[in-house]
């Protein structure tokens, strides 16, 4: 067992205007599976590149063993499987090489093939194979899932579940409560670290929410009786202080000026105390929910269609180089169906959703699509995204106070709206693909993988968006937990 220790840490990139860590102390066991999770932007990557040496983290980070990354860069993608392998980890053996991939469901074939003819799903598991062929590394997993599809999810999460340590950045719910037995949260008002998985933290975290809430009616409360009380005490502390110089009483008797300047100060100093506690529980009360992320409701203006069917296909599939990359599908879409896409990786789902967005490619069959059908398309790349937010929203025809609106609502801050899309992280990036969407009235949505590298948070959100206004999609997702909520029927390969 090792402990790496993050001591005080401040660190910001060069040129940002704040600071994406401050103060930031830690203490991990390596023997932990532990997942790392929090919303998009809020240092998750940045974390792994500080603890991997990528980043300078100075004499605030401690750490007796060498931290590895996932995904490694693979220089030579060209070669064979077993030749990256081996390049990556070069005290491995063949024979553990095998076992590894074997582990993660990989025939051993691919490692005679070359790394790049490997599927993305396949080239995931071999780099998570690498990491733990890696003697005296300790794992730092970045994402894993993105090119999984659910059979492959749950090989990794089993593989992971066998390993003795490793961190692990996921926003897949069902993932992380199959590999992990400790969460560490990067939330608003710091770190916090906790034994369990996903849900465990959760259940924790609303429990947690629910007392803050109580706690912070009940100091309204007291706040509101204090400020009456402090009100009053210097009310009769003036009025006593004036009584000094109020010369002879109707009784003929001059005040004595000692004894009601002692009242007027003794009243003062309980005006004090009172004004104190009121301070007190100001202070505790402002640090009551600072970690409840908000996350508000999301809108969207689908558009009505008349007719039982919105698109078709009819032992349909789509073609490249003269060959049809699936078997023939015949499946209809009706107004406020939301179906699901499934099936393994490379089986053909991004090609169909191309197909019903008009801008696919070849296809066999007949793809039926009414002229007057308006589509709007969430791609699964996020490549290109480069330049000034505001140029790409003219770009795209958007309304960009809505747009803006959106990506508040999902959580991006608006010193992030300002910087060059270069700047942004992966899950803010998809962020923008999709408020893109959420931008436009369709008659039929069409999301290729919306959730990849998007915070657990921004996920909920979204769902609760498709159950309250039902609009008409066909999508290509992995997180089973969010399938399964959303979807009204399956295509299946």
């Amino acid at each position: 067992m090792s402990i790496i220790e993050i001591q005080h840490l401040h660190f910001a990139y060069e040129g940002g205007a704040e600071n994406v860590f401050e103060d930031l102390t830690l203490r991990l066991d390596t023997s932990w599976r532990l997942g790392l999770i929090g919303r998009n932007g809020r240092g998750k990557t940045t974390l792994l590149k500080l603890l991997s040496g990528e980043l300078e983290g100075g004499k605030a980070l401690i750490a007796p063993v060498r931290c590895c990354r996932f995904p490694a860069p693979v220089e030579a993608p060209e070669s064979r499987t077993e030749q990256v392998l081996s390049a990556l980890c070069p005290q491995s053996e063949p024979w553990e090489q095998e076992r590894e991939l074997s582990l993660l469901g990989v025939e051993p074939e691919a490692l005679e093939r070359p790394f790049s003819t490997l599927s993305g799903g396949e080239q995931t598991k071999v780099l998570l194979a690498s990491l733990f062929l890696e003697e005296g590394c300790f794992p730092l997993i970045d994402e894993p899932t993105n090119h999984l599809d659910e059979a492959g999810r749950k090989k990794v999460a089993s593989y992971l579940r066998r390993q003795r340590g490793f961190l692990l950045v996921s926003h897949d719910r069902a993932f992380l409560d199959g590999c992990v037995d400790h969460i560490l949260a990067l939330e608003r008002m710091g770190p916090r670290l906790q034994a369990g998985n996903w849900s465990t933290w959760q259940e924790e975290t609303r429990r947690r929410t629910l007392q803050e809430e109580r706690r912070d009616g009940q100091l309204k409360k007291e706040i509101a009786q204090l400020r009456q009380a402090v009100r009053q005490t210097g009310e009769w502390s003036r009025r006593v202080e004036k009584t000094k110089n109020a010369g002879v009483t109707a009784s003929g008797l001059k005040p004595d000026k000692g004894h009601v300047g002692h009242m007027a100060a003794k009243m003062a100093k309980r005006s004090k105390a009172i004004e104190n506690r009121r301070l007190s529980a100001v202070e505790e009360k402002e640090k009551l929910l600072g970690n409840v992320e908000t996350a508000l409701p999301l809108k969207l203006s689908p558009l009505t269609f008349q007719g039982k069917r919105l698109a078709e296909l009819r032992q349909a599939a789509p073609v490249y180089h003269g060959k049809p990359v699936c078997r023939p599908l015949s499946f209809s879409v009706a107004p406020g169906e939301r179906l699901a896409l499934v099936g393994p990786n490379g089986c053909g789902k991004t090609s169909v959703l191309r197909l019903l967005a008009g801008e696919g490619p070849e296809w066999t069959g007949e793809v039926i699509r009414p002229g007057r059908l308006q589509t709007s398309y969430v791609p699964q790349s996020i490549g290109g995204l480069q330049g000034r937010l505001e140029d790409r929203l003219e770009q795209w025809q958007l309304d960009g106070v809505l747009c803006r609106a959106i990506l508040r609502q999902l959580g991006l801050e608006r010193s992030q709206l300002e910087k060059e899309l270069s700047c942004w992280s992966a899950g803010q990036k998809k962020k923008l693909l999709l408020a893109r969407s959420l931008c436009q009235s369709a008659h039929l949505y069409l999301w290729d993988e919306p959730l990849n590298y998007m915070d657990l948070w921004s996920r909920q959100q979204v769902e609760e968006l498709i159950l309250e206004y039902c609009p008409t999609l066909v999508f290509v997702e992995h997180d089973r937990a969010f399938r399964e909520n959303i979807a009204t029927g399956w295509i299946e390969w």
